[in-house]
C-alpha cells in the first residue's frame, strides 16, 4: 500500500458516518445551538409536558366533578318534585299546578326540567321573572365544542310521575344539563392558563438572563482559545463563576502561562540560532575576504609578472599561454569568491547605513531594468538594527525585487520601510511593505523556496509575514519585525559568540 492510499484510508476511517435525514435535522436543530438555547429548549419541553399533564388532570377532575354535580342536581330536582306533590292543595287545578311546578323547577341548576300532562304533552312554561331578565345571574359564555366533548358526562334522564289522590295527573322529566358547569370549568381553566403562561414567560426570561450570566465564563473561554490559536498567549481568564468554571479558568491560565513561557523560550532560541548563523556567515565571509581574496590577488599578480618577464621564444610563448589560462582561472575564482561573499553576507552591512545599502540595491535593479519603475521610501530608520535584522531586511528586499522582476512582469514596484514606535508597553517594530502591479499570485500555487525562506527567517525573529495577492491584481508582501532591546541584543551576541 502506498503512502497516499494509507492516508486516504485513514481519512475515510476518521470520516463521520452519513446521517439519516432525521438525524441531520436533529443535528441542525439541536447540536448547532448554544448551550444557553439548549437549556431553554429543555426547560420549555419540560414545561410543555407539565402543562399537558396538568391539563389532563384538570380535565379528569372536571369530568368527575361535573358528573357528581349533575347527579346531585338531579337528586335535588327529584326531591323537589316529590315534596311539591306531597304539599299540593286539593283546591288547585291539575293544569295550574303542573304549570307552576314547571316554572319553579327551572331554577334548579345543571338539569333540564320538562313537565308533561297526563296525556304526555309538554306544558307551556310560565316565566318566573320579567321578560328580558335572566333566570339566574350567573349565565356564562358557552365553552368550545372540543372542551365540552372532553368534559361532558353521559346523558342521564329520569321520569318522575306526579300522582295526586292515587291519580296520575302528569309527569316530570329530569335530564342532566352540564353546559353551565362546563362553562364555569372553562373560565377557570382559561384563567389558570393565562396566569401560568405569564409566569412561565417571566421564568423563561429570568432563566435566559441567568443562563447567560452563568455561561459567560464559557464564552470567555472560547475567546481565550481563539486568542491562543492566534498565538496571543498573554490572554488570561477571570477566576469568577461556579467552582467548576473557576477550575477550568485556572487550568486555562496555567496552559496560557506555559505556552507563553514556551513561546518566549522558542523566540529566544530562534534569536540565538539566527545570531549564531549570521555570526558564522560573517566569520566565513571575513575569512574569504581577508584570506582567499588577497591570496587570489597575489596569485594573479605573480602570474601577470611572470608573463611579462618571459621572452618571445617558443618556450616563453608556451609558458605565457599557460599563465594566461591561470589568470582566467584566478579571475573566475575571484568572481566566485565575490558571489559567495554576497550570498553569505554583504560586506557593507554594519559599515554602511542600512537605508543606503537598500537604496543602492534598488538603484542597481533600476539600472538593469529600465522598463520598470522602482519607488523606495525609508523613513526614521536607524543606522543599523543588528546583524540579524539588517540581513533579514536585506534578503527580503532582495527576494521581493527578484520575484517582481522575474515572475510578476510588473511595471511598478514600491518598497516602503519604516520604524514604528511602540506604545502601551509594546516594542517598536520595523515595517516593510513590498508591492507591485504584476500578475499576482495564484492562491492554488504553493509558495516557492524564496518566499518560504523569507517567512521562516521573519518568524524566527518573532515577526509576522503576510502575502496579499490575487491573480491579475498584483502582490503585496508585508513584514513586521519587533525590535530587540539593547540588553537582548547584547545577550544574543554573547550567546552566538559562545555557541561559535
Amino acid at each position: 500500500m502506498t503512502t497516499r492510499e494509507a492516508a486516504a484510508g485513514q481519512i475515510s476511517g476518521n470520516r463521520s458516518p452519513a446521517r439519516s435525514p432525521a438525524g441531520e435535522a436533529l443535528h441542525r436543530l439541536w447540536y448547532r445551538r448554544s448551550v444557553r438555547v439548549q437549556l431553554l429548549i429543555v426547560f420549555i419541553l419540560i414545561d410543555v409536558v407539565a402543562a399537558a399533564v396538568a391539563g389532563a388532570v384538570t380535565i379528569w377532575k372536571a369530568r368527575t366533578s361535573t358528573q357528581v354535580e349533575i347527579r346531585a342536581s338531579m337528586e335535588l330536582a327529584e326531591i323537589l318534585v316529590n315534596e311539591a306533590v306531597t304539599l299540593i292543595q286539593q283546591s288547585v287545578p291539575a293544569e295550574r299546578f303542573l304549570a307552576d311546578l314547571s316554572s319553579q323547577l327551572r331554577l334548579v341548576r345543571h338539569v333540564r326540567i320538562d313537565v308533561k300532562n297526563a296525556g304526555g304533552r309538554p306544558l307551556a312554561v310560565r316565566p318566573p321573572v320579567a321578560p328580558g331578565e335572566s333566570l339566574r345571574g350567573d349565565e356564562r359564555a358557552p365553552a368550545p365544542g372540543w372542551f365540552v366533548a372532553l368534559i361532558a358526562p353521559q346523558s342521564e334522564r329520569r321520569d318522575v310521575p306526579v300522582i295526586v289522590n292515587s291519580a296520575r295527573i302528569g309527569s316530570v322529566e329530569i335530564a342532566g344539563e352540564p353546559k353551565d358547569e362546563i362553562a364555569e370549568v372553562w373560565e377557570n381553566t382559561l384563567a389558570l392558563a393565562a396566569v401560568g403562561l405569564a409566569l412561565n414567560a417571566a421564568v423563561i426570561g429570568i432563566l435566559y438572563y441567568l443562563f447567560g450570566r452563568v455561561l459567560d465564563p464559557l464564552t470567555a473561554l472560547a475567546r481565550g482559545l481563539a486568542d491562543l490559536e492566534h498565538q496571543r498567549e498573554g490572554v488570561r481568564l477571570p477566576r469568577s463563576g461556579p467552582r467548576e468554571l473557576v477550575a477550568i479558568a485556572e487550568r486555562f491560565n496555567a496552559l496560557a502561562r506555559a505556552l507563553e513561557a514556551t513561546h518566549s523560550e522558542n523566540a529566544r532560541l530562534n534569536h540565538r540560532l539566527i545570531g549564531a548563523q549570521d555570526e558564522e556567515r560573517r566569520r566565513v565571509a571575513l575569512e574569504l575576504h581577508d584570506e582567499v581574496g588577497p591570496s587570489l590577488f597575489g596569485l594573479k599578480a605573480s602570474a601577470a609578472s611572470i608573463a611579462t618577464a618571459l621572452g618571445d621564444g617558443a618556450a616563453g610563448r608556451n609558458v605565457g599561454d599557460r599563465l594566461r589560462d591561470m589568470l582566467g582561472i584566478i579571475e573566475h575564482l575571484q568572481s566566485v569568491n565575490r558571489a559567495l561573499l554576497n550570498r553569505l553576507r554583504p560586506m557593507a552591512l554594519g559599515h554602511v547605513p542600512l537605508r543606503d545599502i537598500l537604496a543602492e540595491m534598488v538603484r542597481d535593479r533600476a539600472r538593469h531594468h529600465p522598463d520598470i519603475s522602482f519607488a523606495f521610501h525609508a523613513d526614521k530608520l536607524a543606522r543599523s538594527y543588528g546583524d540579524s535584522i539588517d540581513l533579514t531586511l536585506y534578503r527580503c528586499v532582495q527576494e521581493g525585487l527578484t520575484n517582481a522582476i522575474r515572475h510578476a512582469q510588473a511595471r511598478h514596484v514600491s518598497i516602503d520601510l519604516a520604524e514604528t514606535a511602540g506604545g502601551g508597553g509594546t516594542r517598536s517594530q520595523i515595517r516593510l511593505m513590498l508591492s507591485d502591479d504584476g500578475l499576482g499570485i495564484d492562491p492554488n500555487t504553493p509558495p516557492g523556496y524564496g518566499l518560504t525562506g523569507m517567512q521562516e527567517r521573519v518568524q524566527a525573529l518573532g515577526g509576522t509575514y503576510m502575502v496579499d495577492g490575487e491573480a491579475g491584481r498584483g502582490t503585496c508582501v508585508g513584514i513586521m519585525i519587533p525590535l530587540q532591546r539593547r540588553s537582548e541584543i547584547a545577550d544574543t551576541r554573547s550567546d552566538a559568540s559562545a555557541d561559535a
